[in-house]
């Protein structure tokens, strides 16, 4: 009961501070998160995964497409540059940039050489058969999990 109230809580606040924001500011920060996200992508595929570059990219796509917008506004007539607009564009890029940051740690850590099949596996135990052209296990027991984590094959 306690989580439903607080959860509840959570979401009145919420609705009350996004009547505070602007229509424009929310569609200027939606549209630095698509085009930050472009820009980290391309960065991505640019540096082979190199995180410090995948965040700038994202910065720099969200903010090319913030300054070429705001650019057309100020050429608009009844129209003007906004710096509110052009951070919130480039805010929504740096939102995109931290999230990937955040979800790509776990997967570029270092793992282990080869796999844990292969790391156990020894000729010796195995005898191969030239007429079936097919390799027998000698040893029909099986490696014990405990064994292998205490070998530091986690």
């Amino acid at each position: 009961m306690r989580t439903l109230l607080s959860t509840f809580l959570v979401f009145m606040i919420g609705s009350q501070l996004f009547a505070q924001i602007e229509r424009d500011k929310a569609l200027h920060f939606l549209g630095g998160n698509l085009f930050g996200l472009a820009g980290a992508g391309v960065a991505k595929q640019i540096t082979d995964g190199n995180r410090a570059w995948t965040f700038v990219g994202s910065v720099v796509g969200s903010a090319l497409v913030g300054i070429g917008k705001e650019a057309v506004d100020a050429g608009q007539e009844n129209n003007q540059w906004d710096n509110d607009d052009l951070a919130a564009t480039i805010l929504g890029g740096v939102t995109v940039g931290v999230t990937i940051e955040i979800f790509s740690k776990k997967r570029n850590k270092k793992r282990p050489m080869g796999s844990l099949t292969t790391q156990r596996l020894n000729g010796e135990d195995f005898k191969i058969s030239p007429e079936s052209n097919k390799a027998l296990a000698i040893s029909t027991e099986l490696p014990n999990l405990y064994n292998i984590s205490s070998q530091g094959l986690e």
